[in-house]
């Protein structure tokens, strides 16, 4: 059903036969072979035909149609339903298989006594491996045009949903195996009146001017009280399974039908509901066991695969007595305590083939045990060491229900009713199947959910760097939001880069977009950015190659960046940007923030667009901060709010650089209304003392390497790091006599810092780096980095514009 407009809105009843806004109707459904194969009551009322005269014979010639009303026939107003929303051109095209998509409309139909009736009709198509084509629902539409005086009446057309059909076993099942018809309205409401038209066969009539009264057939006029009491205590009968009194009439047989299918649908209504209220896969099982005690049973332990549980992928395979079942949750009515020592929640076991639990999990089918005997209990007992469960289970009514989605079992079901209560019957074990197959695609969901969730994230974290909290001269913190649960992979990134003389690259850049696509993007250009900075390359011209770089990879790559150098020996900033947002710079002086007034330059991959850099005077205890528009973008708001909170946020005095984190995400994140990933990156520039720098110039002598030991050992003892004195002295002679080895022209160039770590660092000019050898026995080369290799904590080389630098570090400060 939908909303439509008041030129095509049949009016609901209010007056007429039966009680105000019902109707019965007429419920037929075609074969494949063109035969009736169920012919309901309501059918043998509108069309004059007795069940056992139609099942089994051609449709066509049952429902004779003489075409459509004409638009100037005598009740015009419901004459738009000839050609209902070009849905289908008549009820023949349905009936005879021209139509394979649902539709409705008015047609007039030769009836036996009674001459021509006029009929509202709907023709579902069924599609699957059952017998049946067709499903055909017809009202009287004389009775709907009787109805057309009444008072107070709100209007609601009635529009054919979307039909889908899996199986028929019978005429007898058609209650509960009816095509799924999704009404435009709340998802609450929506729950509830689709589960009435699965399990009942029957359209609704629904009043939408202000409160939506969902409306099922009439099933006759008021019985006497008395006979309305034993009607009752008749449904309740057969609702447990109970036999029901032979002196009911075929009227009040169907009361009775309709009594107790309508209780199991409040049932599974209520259940529908109260499950899948999050994505969250342990409140998802938790609401699963509740939603069934006490109403339908007394205890319901849920037992999962282990993939499941752990989020993993789909479960692989039909289950064995080797799978692992986890029982992850357990709810029952007896007193607390009972079972939790016997059947512990979090246990996992296998289970043998001679169990109905197996038997369940196997045939994926509803396993029913009327009453658990003491060899059966003994039976499943035994599967529990040292524990005896015989007392909980034995003499209880038992039904196993899988838990399963796209034909694969993810679990199941333990249901246990108290000895004293009915037995569980035939008709609980539909319920049950019903009940498991919308808990199994809840569940199902969830699992989905957090397996894509845990994948995003493991793609997400793995391409974020892992920096380090401290750097020659400066100390760094990080933070990175996604923008929502599931956007968790973005195109933001941060990363710094370690360079020749103490130096530092800090980098932050925005992929425009989301998704996997932006976050290859982001991996391709932060790697291309770390390769570029190790060149040493000034922050403008690092820029201009990215921007080459992504548009050779296509004309979709466009990204903004952040690129600046820090030198804590000169207090220098260098900085270059790509259409990012600017940093902030916090002074330490007197807490002052400001936005630094950088050369903006077009986004990385617009091409042709020449970059600038500027270099900014800093002072030790400064802190920059550089982050993406994600933080300080709001729709509907202007940027430069967001820019003026980032400023005043940041310099608010904070005990930690974490602190300080956390205090601008706090102070930009309350507005609220967030979508788009966020990467900050602040960095307390401490710079380092001239007193803790040394520094000598080799000249190229081979004897310099003498000079170059003992000018070594003298510093750590002044530094106070003798300690360090052996290692280092070693690893200096072996840089710089490959360094006098292989320089061509300028004096090479020996620095120490002493910091966190202690940085040993040689310069020459010659552009070839070294590599690390196989030292063999007796070989005449590859022994010195190899020797520093080994007493390091840390090596590495990279080019210069002037040569090259080799480097080492060894921890300066005892723990």
């Amino acid at each position: 059903m939908d909303h439509g407009s008041e030129r095509d809105t049949p009016p609901s009843l209010g007056a007429g036969e039966g009680a105000p806004g019902r109707i019965p109707l007429a419920v037929v459904v075609v074969g494949r072979d063109g035969r009736v194969s169920h012919w309901s009551t309501g059918a043998r009322r509108l069309f004059g035909a007795a069940r056992e005269q139609a099942i089994g014979h051609s449709v066509l010639d049952l429902l004779p149609v003489s075409g459509a009303l004409p638009e100037d026939d005598e009740i015009t107003p419901y004459g738009a339903y000839a050609a209902y929303d070009g849905l289908g051109p008549d009820l023949e095209s349905s009936l005879d298989g021209r139509l394979n998509f649902p539709a409705a409309g008015r047609a007039r139909l030769t009836v036996p006594d009674r001459d021509r009736v006029d009929v509202l009709w709907w023709a579902y198509p069924l599609v699957g491996p059952g017998e049946e084509r067709l499903l055909v629902l017809a009202a009287d539409a004389e009775r709907l045009r009787r109805s057309e005086g009444a008072e107070d009446v709100a209007f609601e057309r009635i529009a054919p949903g979307f039909a889908l059909h899996t199986d028929f076993p019978g005429a007898e099942e058609l209650a509960r195996r009816l095509p799924e018809i999704l009404p435009s309205m709340s998802v609450d409401e929506s729950a509830r009146i689709v589960a009435q038209v699965l399990e009942l066969g029957y359209p609704i009539l629904e009043f939408s001017q202000n409160d939506r009264v969902p409306v099922t057939p009439d099933w006759g006029v008021a019985r006497r009280t008395e006979r309305k009491v034993r009607r009752e205590r008749a449904a309740r009968a057969a609702a447990q399974g109970l036999p029901v009194p032979a002196d009911l009439t075929d009227e009040e047989g169907e009361d009775l039908e309709y009594a107790a299918v309508r209780e199991r649908l409040e049932f599974l209504n209520e259940v529908s509901g109260r499950i899948g209220t999050s994505l969250d896969l342990s409140r998802t099982i938790v609401e699963v066991s509740r939603a069934v005690v006490p109403r339908f049973t007394d205890v319901a332990g849920t037992y999962l695969r282990e993939q499941v549980v752990a989020g993993e992928g789909f479960p692989d395979g039909v289950p064995d007595t080797t799978t692992m079942w986890h029982r992850v949750a357990l709810e029952h009515t007896d007193e607390p305590g009972r079972w939790d020592d016997v059947v512990p929640v979090g246990e996992a076991m296998p289970f043998p083939a001679h169990t109905p639990f197996f038997q369940c999990m196997t045939s994926g089918e509803p396993v029913l045990v009327p009453r658990i005997s003491v060899e059966m209990g003994h039976a499943i007992a035994s599967q529990f060491e040292k524990r005896d469960i015989r007392p909980l289970i034995t003499g209880r009514s038992m039904l196993v229900v899988p838990l399963k989605a796209r034909q694969v079992v993810l679990g199941f079901m333990i249901l246990l009713r108290h000895p004293e209560r009915e037995m569980f019957n035939d008709m609980d074990r539909v319920t049950g199947a019903e009940l498991a197959a919308r808990a199994g695609l809840v569940l199902d969901n969830a699992r989905m959910y957090t397996f894509q969730e845990s994948v995003a994230e493991t793609l997400q974290d793995s391409m974020l760097p892992n920096i380090p909290p401290r750097m020659a001269g400066c100390d760094i913190a990080t933070r990175y939001l996604p923008g929502t649960l599931l956007g968790r992979v973005g195109g933001d990134w941060f990363d710094s880069v370690k360079l020749p003389g103490a130096r530092t690259a800090l980098v932050v850049g925005d992929v425009m977009g989301h998704g996997l696509n932006s976050a290859a993007m982001m991996g391709q250009l932060r790697t291309a950015v770390q390769t570029m900075a190790a060149l040493d390359l000034p922050p403008a011209q690092l820029l201009r190659n990215l921007d080459d770089l992504a548009q050779r990879l296509g004309d979709g790559y466009l990204a903004t960046c952040l690129y600046a150098v820090y030198d804590p020996i000169e207090s220098e900033l260098h900085l270059a940007n790509a259409g990012h947002i600017p940093p902030v710079l916090v002074r330490a002086v007197d807490g002052r923030s400001e936005l630094l007034d950088l050369p903006t330059g077009a986004p990385i991959g617009v091409g042709g667009v020449a970059f600038e850099s500027l270099r900014v005077r800093v002072d030790p205890g400064d802190r920059l901060v550089m982050c993406t528009d994600g933080l300080v973008e709001m729709r509907g708001e202007d940027i430069g709010v967001g820019l003026a909170t980032l400023c005043e946020s940041a310099a608010h005095p904070a005990a930690s650089m974490d602190d300080a984190c956390d205090t601008i995400i706090r102070a930009l994140n309350v507005r609220g209304g967030r979508k788009d990933d966020v990467a900050l990156l602040m960095a307390r520039l401490n710079g380092i003392e001239p007193e803790d720098v040394a520094e000598w110039r080799l000249a190229l002598d081979p004897a310099e390497v003498r000079r170059a030991r003992a000018a070594v050992r003298e510093q750590l003892h002044e530094w106070g790091l003798a300690r360090l004195a052996d290692a280092t002295e070693l690893m200096v002679s072996e840089l710089v006599t490959n360094a006098l080895r292989h320089s061509h022209s300028r004096p090479v160039q020996l620095r120490l810092i002493r910091g966190e770590t202690l940085l040993c660092e040689v310069d020459d000019d010659d552009h070839a780096l070294p590599t690390l050898l196989s030292a063999e026995p007796g070989a005449a080369a590859g022994r010195g980095l190899r020797v520093v290799s080994t007493l390091a904590r840390e090596w590495g080389t990279s080019r210069t514009a002037a040569g090259k630098t080799v480097w080492f570090e060894l921890t300066s400060r005892r723990r």
